[in-house]
């Protein structure tokens, strides 16, 4: 081995554009950059037809008006940032909103196999608190047959995509991207990308908490540290969706999701004294809250002592028709039959909230979701600015559809009009140094066991509900945690390099760890998914963006006014429930 390391093999290889993530948006901006005649790559850490897009359950929203015909872009636009608390920037919400209906046609022009009705109308659901039904969905496997048709759009395009490329550094050279530098995965190979432009499409960091929807190796924060080392910054880190319903056991798959669609179709919560409990927090909406709200109900009614045997409520779909559940929630049903041998038909499940998405991510402009390097895109979970406090069910698909076409255009025209490319070797060699420096590292702390750490960190005091005297506790033991990262071992061994992309993982994590804490401190109130015990109300000069540039450094950023046709179809948001103690 050690002669592997000391003269590596490293392949060149040039690209106009380099997409970084093989998810649902990085392979729509890949084929709108082919279907224009641009050259891309495309790599991913893990197989693209198991990305991260593909365990999305519950649908995808577009006012597409087939099952009510009231609906419009600006009531989808009023309902989203009507639910972001007024921290989505309006100018982004407006472009997903009105560009949606495009991105479900050309889902289907690929070859998508939505639900129809009998008249062959797309079917739309309800979802959490859209005003109207505007969801549309494929059983609960809408993710998944998303992912499908875009791999096999990407194949009919013969867009190259590298499937076990780890990227640990991003190319830079006076405040312009030229590539980027990454290992093989399996063995270990160095890969130098040259590109003009470089989009980052490689998710959110929501693995850094101990429960959470996200499998090992994934959304550990890649994109943000990418960002970051390359001079770029972080939004809203501090605003973390927790989804409501994740399982509890068994230990290896905690956090897996159970989708929304088993209360949109009709499921009951329960504590363990049988309450009907929502009608505590939401009696309007009830199991069709918003998911910062039912999320929220459930941590209290836990907390408070009324949750079951392992710390969580109940989720029964059993009075349903058998016909209903294997129709509309085939995956619900498969999962829980295949990790708890449970029978949804008769059995209720039991849930507890789970960091599910992060609705903050690197910081970029509305229009093209440019960052402030010159030539570097970030698009979906990676990137911010729709979402706010609270993000809408369904929203995060249709973003990946709309804003991967309009970045995907946005790059290949940027690497189009550039007259030269420049390049700095010196980059290169740093980035080759620091995959050396890991590999030559010795020492006594295991990789594992510090995610892990920061995992409990993060579980502990930056969760669901949070004060000043945990978070500051969170930082302090954060502060521990990147001292001994400087005394890591990173070995190899014949299954290949997954210890050197874990080391890669924990600097991800530490710093997306380190914004979240920070950026959670410096909100003091409770405002969506940020929920602060000893800030109990919303302080209207909060309803700002909160920036990050690195440790300590936190800029307060003004969101544009609502547009007012928007505005006016924007209804109160109510605060009743969201109080915790």
């Amino acid at each position: 081995m050690n002669d592997m390391h000391a003269a590596p093999t490293e392949k060149r290889i040039a690209t106009s554009v380099l997409v970084i993530g093989s998810g649902g948006s990085g392979l729509r901006a890949a084929i709108e950059i082919a279907e224009r005649g641009g050259d891309v790559v495309v790599v991913g850490k893990r197989s693209k037809s198991d990305a991260h897009t593909s365990l999305a359950a519950g649908g995808i929203n577009a006012a597409l008006g087939t099952m009510d015909a009231g609906d419009s872009w600006q009531q989808h636009a009023a309902d989203t940032i009507k639910e972001s608390y007024f921290l989505a920037n309006p100018h982004t919400v407006e472009i997903v909103a009105r560009g949606a209906e495009r991105g479900i046609d050309d889902l289907v022009n690929y070859g998508m196999p939505f639900a129809r009705e009998e008249d062959g109308r797309i079917s739309q659901r309800f979802f959490g608190a859209h005003t109207y039904r505007r969801t549309a969905f494929a059983g609960d496997y809408t993710g998944l047959e998303i992912q499908r048709t875009l791999v096999n759009r990407a194949a009919q395009l013969e867009i190259p995509i590298l499937d076990t490329v780890y990227i640990t550094r991003l190319l830079v050279t006076d405040n312009t991207v030229f590539g980027a530098y990454g290992f093989d995965v399996e063995t270990g190979t160095r890969h130098v990308f040259t590109a003009d432009a470089v989009i980052l499409a490689a998710g959110g960091h929501n693995r850094i908490w101990r429960r959470t929807s996200s499998r090992r190796d994934e959304n550990t924060g890649d994109s943000w540290r990418l960002a970051v080392e390359a001079g770029g910054r972080i939004r809203d880190p501090e605003l973390v969706q927790f989804h409501p319903s994740g399982l509890i056991e068994p230990e290896n798959a905690a956090g897996t999701l159970v989708s929304e669609a088993a209360r949109g179709e009709g499921g009951i919560l329960r504590n363990a004294l049988g309450e009907r409990f929502m009608a505590r927090y939401d009696p309007e909406r009830m199991e069709l809250s918003t998911r910062d709200r039912v999320a929220l109900a459930a941590y209290t009614e836990i907390k408070e002592g009324r949750g079951t045997p392992n710390g969580g409520v109940w989720l029964d779909v059993s009075h349903l028709p058998r016909e209903t559940i294997m129709q509309r929630l085939p995956r619900v049903y498969q999962t829980l039959l295949e990790l708890q041998m449970l029978d949804i038909t008769t059995d209720p499940i039991e849930i507890a909230p789970t960091a599910h998405y992060s609705m903050g991510g690197v910081w970029v402009r509305p229009d093209d979701h440019r960052t402030d390097v010159e030539g570097l895109y970030a698009i979906g979970e990676a990137s911010s600015g729709l979402h706010g406090a609270n993000r809408l069910g369904g929203n995060s698909l249709i973003e990946l559809l709309v804003y991967g076409r309009i970045v995907g255009a946005a790059a290949a025209a940027y690497s189009e009009h550039l007259p030269a490319q420049r390049r700095s070797e010196t980059a290169v060699e740093q980035a080759r140094a620091e995959v050396d420096g890991l590999l030559g590292s010795d020492g006594a702390e295991n990789v594992r066991a510090l995610q892990r750490a920061i995992r409990n960190t993060m579980t502990e005091h930056a969760g669901v509900v949070r004060d000043e005297a945990g978070l500051r506790a969170g930082l302090a033991e954060l502060a521990e945690i990147e001292t001994r990262m400087r005394d890591i071992g990173v070995h190899p061994d014949i299954a290949g390099y997954q210890d050197l992309a874990h080391a890669f993982d924990l600097k991800s994590a530490a710093l997306a760890a380190r914004a979240t804490i920070e950026a959670a401190l410096e909100r003091r109130e409770t405002r969506g998914a940020h929920n602060r015990s000893d800030f109990p109300a919303l302080d209207d000069t909060l309803r700002v963006n909160l920036v990050w540039s690195g440790p300590g450094r936190i800029a307060h950023e003004q969101i544009p006014p609502v547009p007012e046709e928007i505005a006016a179809l924007i209804r109160d948001v109510s605060t009743a429930g969201k109080l915790v103690e």
